[in-house]
C-alpha cells in the first residue's frame, strides 16, 4: 500500500520543549502547534516526551494541590511513548509501531542528528485506510453534561481514555478532551485560592469546560473527505452519527489502525 514512501517524505518537523520548563509552557505550545506530544529535549538530546494525558494526571494528584502549577516542571511528567527512525528507512516499518504502541516517531539522520518528528496526523497526509468510515471508526465514550471534571478525569486516568462525548437530554452536547481537562485545571489552580482548591474544584462540570461545537459527519462520508477534515481544522477525533444518533468517533490513531 505505501510502495516506496520513506520516512523523510511524511515527517515533519521536531517540536521540541526543554525538560527544564514548567509544565503550563509545555501546555501552551502544545495548544499552540495543535500536537501532542511533545519532544523533550536536555542537553540537545532527546530524553522522552510530554503529554496532555501526563499532565492531566500530575496537576491533578492531590499530592501537587500545594504546588503551584508553574512550580511543575516538565522533568516531572516525562514519559517513553516514543521511538525512532531513519529518515531513509521505509514507511512500512513505522506504521506497525505506531499501530501498537507509540504516539510518536522521532526522526534521526544518518549522523544521528535530530532532524523531524512522525505522529498519526503525519501519515494520514501522505495516505487513507481502505473501506468505508463505519470500519475505521472506533465506539464513543460517552460522559453526561452534568457529571464532575473531577469523575471525569479520574475516568480518563484509570480507562486510559483520552476524550468523551457530551451528552445532554439524549443529545450530543459536545466534545470534552484530556486538553479541556488540563486547561482546566491549570486555571483553577491559578485563580483559586490553596485552601479551597479541595472543595471548590467538585463544583467545575463537564459542561463548564467541554468543546460544544462540534463538527460531526454521516456514517456514509468518504473516508478521504474526513481525513481532509481532520488535518484542515486539525481535529484530533470527530463523531460519526446516522440520523443523528452518535453511532461511533473517528480519531487519528482509529484510522492508523485501519491502515
Amino acid at each position: 500500500m505505501t510502495n516506496t514512501i520513506l520516512v523523510r517524505d511524511v515527517m515533519s518537523k521536531p517540536v521540541t520543549v526543554a525538560k527544564s520548563i514548567p509544565v503550563t509552557e509545555a501546555l501552551d505550545k502544545m495548544l499552540d502547534v495543535g500536537i501532542d506530544p511533545l519532544i523533550v529535549l536536555h542537553n540537545d538530546e532527546v530524553v522522552g516526551t510530554i503529554s496532555r494525558h501526563k499532565i492531566v494526571e500530575k496537576i491533578g494528584a492531590k499530592h501537587s494541590s500545594e504546588v503551584s502549577p508553574t512550580a511543575i516542571h516538565v522533568s516531572n511528567t516525562i514519559d517513553d511513548d516514543f521511538t525512532f527512525i531513519y529518515d531513509d528507512q521505509e514507511v512500512d516499518v513505522l506504521i506497525p509501531l505506531l499501530q501498537e504502541r507509540y504516539k510518536l516517531a522521532v526522526v534521526y539522520d544518518t549522523e544521528n542528528r535530530l532532524i523531524g518528528q512522525v505522529n498519526s496526523s503525519d501519515i494520514l497526509g501522505k495516505m487513507a485506510p481502505e473501506g468505508d468510515l463505519a470500519s475505521v471508526m472506533e465506539r464513543a465514550q460517552f460522559i453526561e453534561a452534568g457529571e464532575r471534571m473531577v469523575h471525569l478525569r479520574r475516568k480518563m486516568i484509570d480507562e486510559k481514555i483520552s476524550r468523551f462525548v457530551v451528552m445532554n437530554d439524549g443529545k450530543m452536547a459536545g466534545i470534552v478532551s484530556e486538553t479541556d481537562v488540563a486547561v482546566a485545571v491549570l486555571k483553577f489552580r491559578e485563580s483559586v485560592d490553596d485552601r479551597h482548591q479541595e472543595h471548590q474544584v467538585r463544583n467545575i462540570l463537564v459542561q463548564d469546560i467541554m468543546t460544544a461545537s462540534v463538527k460531526s459527519v454521516e456514517v456514509g462520508t468518504p473516508v478521504s473527505k474526513v481525513i481532509d477534515l481532520m488535518r484542515t481544522k486539525n481535529f484530533s477525533s470527530v463523531p460519526v452519527t446516522e440520523n443523528g444518533k452518535v453511532v461511533g468517533i473517528v480519531t487519528r490513531q482509529s484510522l492508523i489502525q485501519a491502515l
